[in-house]
């Protein structure tokens, strides 16, 4: 089997060459770049299995670079931020980002997250899969309103036009029409979703559910204040 292919992005020598050295002892394959530019034409060159991204890192910061990689791939991205504050989460984050990890952190905290997100996106069909009867579905098709959603192509169309949906969005639709008109807790998507055996940050759900939103239409999923969120069924 192939080793998995991580592209790291960190400006910080010390950091760097620690991370990569880490990474690379539990047998990831890692092209660590020092600057944003280079992140980029690596990501063009090597086309990694996975991203993490410095938030601040010069000439391309982090969140610039996100973008440009969500741009042109659903590759999985994990932002690094020296800060837990939230305009640098939610900025990561609405730009396309899967994940973020505070620093500093622990080597074994870091690759248990970046496994987390491997197995998610190796597995896209899991949450949502399972079934259960579901109003309007028909040949692996789950339909609601002007929204279909194909579990078995892993493709979602609204009024009869394909929507470009991340790894991480598809599992939290597929999680969502899992149950519809059932709500679902944050900490339930944390685990489900984000494959979070250990709680995490429901920002990472906020954000994730405000752009599935804006893709397939603002109502279609509702917020219960204190509880979580539901699908309109």
């Amino acid at each position: 089997m192939a080793e998995t292919h991580v592209l790291f992005v960190e400006d910080d020598d010390v950091i760097r060459e620690a991370t990569q050295l880490a990474l690379e002892r539990v047998g990831f394959t890692v092209t660590a770049m020092p600057d944003g530019l280079q992140g980029l034409e690596a990501f063009r060159a090597d086309r990694p299995d996975i991203a993490l991204l410095d938030v601040m890192v010069p000439g391309l910061d982090g969140v610039s670079l996100c973008r440009r990689i969500r741009d042109e791939s659903t590759v999985p991205v994990i932002m690094l931020s020296a800060r837990a504050d939230a305009i640098d989460v939610v900025l990561g984050l609405e730009a396309g980002a899967d994940d973020y990890v505070t620093k500093p952190f622990d080597g074994a905290v870091l690759v248990a997250r970046i496994r987390a997100v491997l197995r998610r996106f190796g597995h896209a069909s899991g949450p949502g899969a399972r079934g259960g009867e579901t109003a309007g579905k028909t040949d692996g098709v789950l339909v609601f309103g002007d929204v279909e959603i194909d579990t078995e192509g892993m493709e979602v169309r609204r009024a009869g036009s394909q929507v470009g949906l991340t790894p991480t969005e598809m599992r939290l639709l597929l999680e969502f029409s899992s149950a519809p008109g059932t709500v679902l807790s944050r900490d339930r998507l944390l685990e489900r979703v984000w494959d979070y055996g250990w709680g995490g940050d429901t920002r990472v759900v906020d954000v994730h559910v405000q752009r599935l939103r804006t893709k397939i239409g603002q109502d279609r999923i509702e917020t219960v204040r204190g509880f979580g969120y539901k699908l309109r069924a």
